[in-house]
């Protein structure tokens, strides 16, 4: 069995994949053109491709990095406009899987729900969920590209008497897709980049839209399309590899730029938010935020269409705390009330590991949160199994694709030492030693609500949080797999090697 064989009668696999969104996607394009010989598949427990973009939609939903990043290396996006729209973005995602014929190795419907590694046998033995029925697959390295939100469940936030409200309750991540708005007085809780993506969009047909925050975030305004100048003297191959570096490098010093020097970059985007204001609106307080940016992630406004609604008079914003909800609308602590038919509770999304399946090791149950990330790819004593975690600062796919490709070099050293297992050991000495860091390097409420369902990092070695791109795909290439890692001498990373 190699790397093209039909997934739809086999149950067992060297690789399995979880998530068909595009860290699944991703991964499954690099184990199949760097590792032909070992077979894959993906589990998707939902009934199509996209991840995010095919659960997610709520008007406007669009990307919040641009697409020459956040797209595959390997197939780049080619149009003008570097953020996109989901509907855009999931055709990309599926006209990328059928492309590489990855559509063929995709297991619809199949929700991961427990994974148990075997020690003795060297294996994962898999519990799925297919579609009501329980399947059981075994595979010898898993990735799980299901990301870290929960799409389930939204973040429980506690609104004091939401349940007296007459009119309808909407949660961004189940927005009905036949939701009348038209006429209607709708208000946003939240000041995120989902909140930031409705208000226009909503403003268009909504009698009238409002912006409820209890602070202010970092909005920066940029034009939603690109230079292709370079696309007439460069092959275009060699004008999607300059776009996509130009863009990575861009991107990494504007960071380190707000990171460096704060208080300026905070005047630079305070000047242009003011640009963009209606008279009636001040900066101070609905776009003076307490924290230095990039403390939190920047939320993109494309043309700056969230400014533009707030000129047409069509939306407005509000900075306050919200004292109770009434039967028609929301009353502030400073004494205002929203009237409102009805209330979007942009509030922010629940993190979970691996789609919330159940995981441990010779039946013992494993707790993701009590361990420490290993290179910001494997996790501590958990043998044969990546997580694909990208970045806050950065294009979620640079990291996701860093991690496929250490992936697919694991194997490779793997297969050509005659070893079956690698496990990511942190020993006691150098655990004393060990100070705890932040996995991810943002102070919003979402994060810092999960700090302990995600897994830990530290300070030193292989232990330490992702950094960026450069510096993690270079490690994935070239960097050290022996340090801090367990191997088990075994015959051949393949469960069947008779049918190669």
């Amino acid at each position: 069995m190699n790397g093209h064989a039909k997934v739809q009668s086999e149950h067992q696999f060297d690789v399995i994949v979880v998530g068909a969104g595009i860290s699944g996607i991703n991964a499954a394009y690099r184990v199949q053109d760097e590792l032909p010989g070992l077979s894959y598949a993906i589990l998707e427990a939902r009934h199509d491709l996209g991840g995010t973009w095919d659960l997610f939609k709520y008007p406007g939903i669009r990307s919040d990095s641009d697409l020459f990043t956040f797209g595959f290396a390997f197939n780049p996006w080619s149009r003008n406009n570097p953020i996109a729209e989901g509907a855009a973005i999931k055709s990309y995602i599926a006209d990328t899987a059928q492309k590489f014929g990855i559509d063929q190795h995709i297991l619809y419907k199949h929700r991961l729900t427990a994974a148990d590694w075997s020690t003795q046998d060297h294996v994962w033995n898999l519990v799925v969920d297919a579609d009501g029925k329980e399947r059981k697959y075994t595979a010898r390295f898993v990735i799980f590209g299901t990301g870290y939100y929960n799409y389930s469940q939204p973040l429980d936030v506690q609104i004091p008497g939401i349940e007296k409200f007459n009119g309808q309750v909407i949660h961004p991540q189940f927005w009905p897709e036949d939701l009348d708005y038209k006429d209607k007085k709708v208000v946003v809780i939240g000041s995120g980049a989902t909140a930031i993506t409705l208000i226009p969009n909503l403003a268009d047909k909504a009698a009238r839209v409002t912006m409820l925050q209890r602070s202010p975030t970092y909005i920066l305004s940029l034009p939603n399309r690109s230079s292709k100048w370079l696309s007439y003297v460069l092959p275009t191959a060699t004008f999607h590899r300059v776009q996509r570096a130009i863009a990575i490098i861009t991107t990494r010093i504007f960071f380190l730029f707000c990171q460096k020097y704060p208080n300026f970059s905070r005047w630079i985007l305070k000047k242009s938010v003011c640009s963009q204001l209606p008279d009636h609106i001040p900066y101070e307080p609905h776009f003076a935020p307490r924290y230095n940016p990039w403390d939190q992630r920047l939320c993109v406004c494309p043309d700056g269409d969230f400014f533009k609604s707030l000129r047409a008079g069509k939306a407005d914003v509000r900075t306050d705390t919200i004292k109770t909800v009434t039967s028609n609308g929301i009353a502030l602590n400073s004494g205002e009330t929203l009237d409102a038919d009805i209330i979007v509770t942009a509030t922010g999304l629940k993190l979970q590991l691996a789609g919330g399946a159940q995981i441990s090791v010779d039946g013992e149950k494993y707790d993701p949160g009590s361990k420490y990330m290993w290179n910001g790819v494997m996790l501590q004593d958990l043998p044969n199994a990546s997580f694909i975690i990208g970045y806050t600062n950065a294009s979620w796919t640079l990291g996701s694709d860093a991690t496929a490709q250490f992936v697919t070099r694991l194997l490779k050293f793997l297969e050509k030492r005659k070893l079956i297992a690698a496990t990511p050991r942190l020993k006691s000495d150098e655990a004393k030693n060990l100070e705890e860091r932040p996995l991810l390097n943002l102070s919003s409420t979402y994060i810092t609500v999960a700090s302990r369902t995600l897994p830990r990092a530290g300070d030193k070695g292989p232990w330490q949080p992702r950094d960026h791109y450069h510096k993690d795909i270079k490690f994935a290439l070239k960097g050290d797999l022996s340090e801090g890692m367990e191997f088990v001498a075994g015959p051949s990373l393949q469960l069947r090697p008779d049918m190669n």
